[in-house]
C-alpha cells in the first residue's frame, strides 16, 4: 500500500495497470473479467475507443476552464445533450465532481426553494460520505460512525424491503406508505418537510428495487403536500437497470434527478437536474466548485452518451439483464446457500445465507476470493457483506456473462 492511508482497504488484491472492455490487466499480464465496473462507473467498459479519443483530443485543447469564471463548449453541449434524456420539464443542470456533492446540491436547493428545514430519507439508502450526504445514509453504520452529531432535520422512513419483511410487494408497499404518513403526522410535518430523497433501486443495502406502487405513493404525497421528490440515480441510473433512469420503471417523475457514476465512463463528474423555475429558487453562489464540469470530464460524458445511443446499451442492459437473472436464478434452485436474486437490468444481487433469512457475509467473501483467483472480479454489499453484486459493463457480451456465471458456479461447488 506504500504511503496510502491504511483506511483505504481494497476488496481485492489486484493492482490494475490497464483495462480493455470488460477486462482488467495487471503488470504481469494476468487478467480479470471485471463485473464491478468500478461500482457502476465504467458503464461503457474500460477505455472505450470513442471515450478515449474524446478525452485525448480535449486534453490537448483545454483541460480546465473553471466554470464559475468562464463557460466552455463541452459543458454547454453536455447540458443540452443530457436534457434530451431527462424527464420532461427538468431543463436545468448543475454539475459537480462526485455523487456526494450532487446530493448536497440537491438537498440545499430543496431547502432554499421550499423554505422548509426537514428532509426524509429511506432506511437502507446510501447517498454519500460527506456530512450532509452521510446524514441521509442508513445502509450501514460505517459512513456515520464516530463523527456525529450528524446534520439536523433528517428523518428516516421505511423502505419496502420485501425480502426482509417477508411480504408481497403490495403489502410491503402499503405498510411503508402508512409508516411514512405516520412520520409526517408525528415527526416531520409536511409544512416543515422540504424533500423526500430515494434511490429507486437501493444500492449498498443490497440491490432492492422500490415497487412501482411505492414510488407512485411518494409522488402522490409530495404533490399533496408541496414536498419535492429527489431521485438519487447515482448507481441505478444511466441505463444500468434497462431504462435510462431507474425511476422510469414506475412511470413517475421526480422533481430532481441526481446522477454520477456512469455519466462519464470513469472521469469525475456528477449532475443535478431540475426545472429551471425550481433551480432559480436556489440562492446565488450556492452552486459551483473549483473542478465542477471539468472540460475533459464533459468531453468523456458527451462521448459516453454517443456510445450508449449508438450501441443501444440501454436496451442491451435490459436484454442481457434478463439473461443474467435467468442464469443466477438457476443457481438459486441448485444451491441452498443462495436465498434470492433481486435487482433490475445489469444491477443484480444474490443473497448468501447460512439458512433461509440468515445472512452469510463470510460465505460471500470466500466466493469472491475464489472468483478472483479464477479471473473474475465481483463485489459485496449488504449489512453483513452477504450480497454478491453483479454489475458488469453495459457493453458486456453474453459470452462474458456466461463465463462469469460459470466461474461463480464453480466457486460455489468447490468452496464449501
Amino acid at each position: 500500500m506504500h504511503h496510502l492511508s491504511p483506511l483505504l482497504v481494497q476488496s481485492s488484491g489486484i493492482c490494475a495497470e490497464r483495462g480493455e472492455g470488460s477486462w482488467l490487466f495487471d503488470a504481469e499480464g494476468h487478467r480479470w473479467l471485471d463485473f464491478t465496473s468500478g461500482i457502476g462507473v465504467t458503464a461503457t467498459g474500460h477505455c472505450h475507443p470513442k471515450v478515449v479519443a474524446a478525452a485525448q483530443e480535449q486534453v490537448a485543447r483545454l483541460v480546465h476552464a473553471q466554470y464559475t469564471t468562464v463557460t466552455h463548449p463541452n459543458m454547454l453541449r453536455l447540458s443540452d445533450r443530457l436534457s434530451e434524456h431527462l424527464p420532461a420539464g427538468l431543463d436545468a443542470v448543475s454539475f459537480s465532481n462526485s455523487g456526494s456533492e450532487a446530493v448536497e446540491t440537491a438537498i440545499r436547493l430543496a431547502r432554499h426553494a421550499t423554505g422548509r428545514p426537514n428532509l426524509i430519507a429511506f432506511q437502507g439508502g446510501f447517498h454519500g460520505r460527506t456530512l450532509a450526504a452521510a446524514s441521509l445514509t442508513s445502509s450501514t453504520t460505517k459512513v456515520r460512525s464516530g463523527w456525529g452529531p450528524m446534520m439536523a432535520g433528517v428523518f428516516f422512513a421505511p423502505f419496502p424491503h420485501t425480502y426482509l419483511y417477508g411480504w408481497d410487494e403490495e403489502t410491503t408497499s402499503t405498510f411503508c406508505l402508512q409508516q411514512l404518513d405516520q412520520l409526517l403526522l408525528t415527526q416531520s410535518p409536511p409544512g416543515d418537510t422540504a424533500a423526500l430523497i430515494i434511490e429507486p433501486v437501493q444500492g449498498e443495502f443490497g440491490y432492492y428495487p422500490a415497487p412501482a406502487s411505492f414510488l407512485a405513493g411518494l409522488r402522490e404525497r409530495c404533490d399533496r403536500h408541496g414536498i419535492l421528490l429527489i431521485a438519487d440515480e447515482i448507481q441505478a441510473g444511466y441505463g444500468r437497470t434497462g431504462r435510462f433512469w431507474s425511476h422510469e420503471h414506475a412511470r413517475i417523475q421526480p422533481d430532481m434527478v441526481v446522477t454520477a457514476k456512469g455519466l462519464a465512463s470513469g472521469y469525475p463528474l456528477s449532475a443535478v437536474a431540475a426545472a429551471k423555475g425550481l433551480m432559480a429558487q436556489g440562492r446565488p453562489g450556492s452552486q459551483g466548485g473549483t473542478y465542477g464540469a471539468n472540460a475533459v470530464s464533459c468531453a468523456a460524458a458527451l462521448a459516453t452518451l454517443e456510445v450508449i445511443e449508438e450501441e443501444d446499451l440501454v436496451n442491451q442492459a435490459a436484454e442481457h439483464g434478463r439473461y443474467l437473472r435467468e442464469r443466477l436464478e438457476a443457481l438459486v434452485r441448485k444451491h441452498d446457500d443462495i436465498d434470492e436474486v433481486r435487482g433490475k437490468g445489469l444491477m443484480l444481487g444474490i443473497e448468501m445465507v447460512r439458512a433461509p433469512g440468515q445472512p452469510d457475509g463470510e460465505r460471500a467473501q470466500t466466493l469472491l476470493s475464489r472468483c478472483e483467483q479464477a479471473g473474475l472480479l465481483l463485489l459485496r454489499c449488504g449489512t453483513h457483506g452477504q450480497v454478491v453484486r453483479w454489475l458488469p459493463p453495459l457493453t458486456a457480451s453474453r459470452q462474458e456473462i456466461d463465463l462469469a456465471v460459470d466461474t461463480f458456479e464453480d466457486a460455489l461447488e468447490n468452496s464449501a
